[in-house]
């Protein structure tokens, strides 16, 4: 493997570093940030955990043992193998508007165009078991803001999500898919031919190395991913402590303007969303 091979734009041994350090248990954005704060490079960085092997992280008294160097070659390899590509912290072609968000991902891994995670966007998120009028206005709000020159930012999940890529995707207009599993996990299974188009026509992106199974826990992590890279986000039905109600409250923490969609109150998928807009979402119709 040679570093010309490399989309990325750090030197090849900086990438190995970063992704070292990324794929280490207890170093989040927040540790990355302190380990940069003291050793400045990740090179640095991750030569002073390796000579020490020990180094407290709080009250549990864990150690910081970095990832194996062969597992992180083997993940490099293996993901410029299906087309895919890294973007780290350190990298220019990081997109901006998730760089500023205080827990920005150390390292994204993606599928298609990255250069489309840098114009403006909107999150279109909501429920999966969602109604035929939800999946309707999703899908024909998405191909509008598509068309309007905006990228149309979402989950992949079964419900709003999948409406509001194919609604983006109706026009040729640009997609970006956030997930919560490796780019070769596409999940729900059945939209692994909609992951394919968006990465043909825009972008993937997820924080999770390959092989990375969707599971329960991942999610709040994709979900910053979409309000992080939005200027702002619709909300099309969300009940009541959905994980869409997650993305919203996220949205809101990083100064993003938050929209909803009103339902019925007899629906319950409705509730949620309605409550945004009684505590300040603007009304979408």
């Amino acid at each position: 493997m040679s570093a010309s091979s490399l989309p990325a734009n750090l030197p090849f041994g900086t990438l190995v570093a970063c992704l070292r350090l990324a794929r280490t248990e207890q170093v989040g954005p927040r540790q990355w940030h302190r380990l940069m704060g003291l050793y400045k490079t990740p090179e640095a960085a991750l030569e002073a955990l390796c000579a020490t092997q020990r180094r407290p992280t709080g009250r549990g008294g864990k150690t910081l043992t970095p990832a194996p160097e062969a597992d992180i070659l083997r993940e490099i390899e293996a993901t410029l193998a299906i087309g895919g590509q890294f973007l780290t912290l350190l990298d220019a072609g990081y997109p901006a508007p998730l760089r500023h968000v205080p827990d920005a991902p150390v390292v994204l891994s993606a599928l298609g165009d990255t250069a489309c995670l840098h114009k403006a966007a909107i999150g279109i998120v909501g429920a999966r078991n969602a109604s035929a009028a939800g999946l309707r206005l999703a899908e024909s709000l998405s191909t509008e803001l598509a068309e309007a020159g905006l990228v149309v930012v979402s989950g992949l999940a079964r419900g709003i999500d999948t409406a509001a890529h194919r609604g983006a995707l109706h026009r040729r207009g640009l997609t970006v898919a956030a997930i919560a599993g490796g780019l070769d996990r596409p999940y729900p299974p059945e939209n692994a031919a909609l992951q394919a188009r968006i990465a043909e026509q825009g972008a993937v992106i997820t924080e999770a190395p390959l092989g990375t199974a969707p599971l329960g826990r991942h999610f709040p992590r994709r979900n910053r991913l979409i309000a992080g890279l939005a200027l702002g986000c619709v909300v099309v039905e969300a009940a009541p402590h959905s994980g869409t109600l997650i993305t919203a409250r996220m949205a809101c923490d990083y100064g993003r303007e938050l929209f909803a969609v009103p339902g019925s109150p007899l629906d319950p998928r409705c509730r949620g969303s309605n409550d945004l807009i009684r505590n300040g979402a603007v009304l979408t119709e």
